[in-house]
């Protein structure tokens, strides 16, 4: 794992499924950003009450990238391979964070 899609892009060039358009680079790119625009906006409080929902909603939608993720690194180093099956152990937690931000963002105005 280590680095970030935007940081370190070819680390990630294979992870990003083959079948959403552009070069793998460019898919990393496009993932990272899509990575960063949720934290950007629960860190905001202005955008918050929008983008908590939108945040658990990106894990969830990662899951099945983790899931193979994990999968794939199966023959890697224990460390590797515990770093990729620890990482789903985090999937429920964090869209039971995202949720907690949506319903306290929802109470403000």
């Amino acid at each position: 794992m280590g680095g970030a899609p935007i940081a370190v892009p070819r680390r990630f060039d294979h992870l990003v499924p083959r079948s959403l358009p552009g070069s793998p680079r460019t898919r990393t790119y496009a993932s990272g950003a899509a990575e960063l625009a949720p934290a950007a906006g629960v860190a905001l409080p202005q955008t918050r009450k929008a983008a908590a929902p939108a945040t658990a909603a990106f894990f969830v939608g990662v899951f099945s990238a983790n899931v193979k993720t994990a999968v794939d690194w199966n023959r890697r180093s224990a460390p590797q391979r515990a770093a990729a099956w620890g990482r789903l152990s985090l999937q429920v937690p964090l869209v039971l964070w995202a949720r907690g931000v949506a319903k306290g963002a929802a109470g403000t105005s």
